[in-house]
């Protein structure tokens, strides 16, 4: 399923954003690979309540996240938005730089500033950043090791409840919550939030989406006729998208993370829709059928 542009003319992509990319409306999202490899648990002790079926079906949704035994390979991806205007929106960070708090079980060091490079982006262009949560994997490029932004011209946005949550000795607050506080460019959020207008009626907003962590948001780019969700860590595995009622082992509230996958593909069945994935091993997902379907 191809996601028709919307009304007007679409702004010709800088080098580096056609073939993955995918347009909606007035908007451009394209995927930027940080990472990849094996999870340092088995599928089965990640998803402890999957069973036999569940983990055929998702197979058939990403098999190349079944790597021998019960290993669970996974990609670490992070999203561009472009819109009118030039206005550039990035999606999490990743895992980073050797020496991120990642490096003690991600694949790092992480390639996101090649990636960006070779889509023609300049950090000081990106005018914001969605954090969808604060992991390890998805902020690891926020900040150097010396602290300082690596987007020096971005507003961080976060939702309160994330930040409020976090622990006392936390990683993410030392490593990029506090540096970002420091420098003026941490944007706390409470709900839904607009970043982006389009021409044609269409939008980028982050919704909530908790369970994952307490503060956890998604992004939605909406070209009014149809959407693309970029879902951060509210689905992990594809065994979570064909049976949302499997919960994931290191999600701080199991409950509502279920709640907010069933209220997620709910939604996404009353219009057009494609995920855009954080760590399945193809960015999208389609959801115009009984059965979700990788796009390729």
């Amino acid at each position: 399923m191809g996601i028709p542009a919307g009304a007007g003319a679409a702004a010709p992509l800088p080098r580096g954003w056609s073939g993955l990319s995918r347009r909606v409306g007035a908007f451009t999202v394209l995927p930027l690979l940080d990472a990849a490899g094996p999870f340092f648990l088995d599928r089965q002790a990640a998803f402890p309540d999957a069973t036999a079926a569940d983990w055929a079906r998702a197979r058939q949704v990403d098999p190349d996240a079944f790597g021998p035994g019960d290993s669970w390979h996974l990609d670490f991806r992070c999203f561009a938005v472009r819109g009118p205007r030039d206005r550039l929106v990035l999606v999490d960070t990743g895992v980073g730089p050797d020496g991120s708090p990642a490096a003690a079980w991600a694949p790092t060091p992480g390639r996101l500033p090649s990636a960006l490079a070779h889509a023609g982006i300049d950090p000081a262009d990106v005018d914001t950043v969605v954090l969808t949560h604060l992991h390890e994997d998805h902020f690891g490029w926020s900040v150097g090791l010396d602290g300082v932004p690596v987007f020096p011209n971005a507003r961080y946005v976060v939702q309160r409840r994330e930040t409020a949550a976090l622990p006392d000795g936390d990683a993410a607050r030392a490593y990029v919550v506090d540096p970002l506080r420091a420098s003026g460019q941490l944007w706390e959020v409470d709900g839904v939030t607009g970043l982006a207008a389009g021409r044609s009626g269409g939008a980028v907003r982050v919704v909530p989406t908790p369970g994952h962590t307490p503060g956890h948001q998604s992004v939605v780019v909406d070209g009014r006729a149809e959407q693309v969700v970029v879902t951060g860590d509210v689905l992990v595995h594809a065994v979570q998208l064909v049976n949302p009622d499997v919960g994931y082992r290191f999600e701080a509230d199991p409950d509502a993370a279920r709640e907010t996958r069933r209220r997620l593909l709910d939604s996404a069945g009353d219009r057009r829709t494609v995920l855009a994935t954080a760590h399945l091993n193809r960015p999208w997902v389609a959801l115009d059928g009984p059965r979700p379907r990788p796009l390729r």
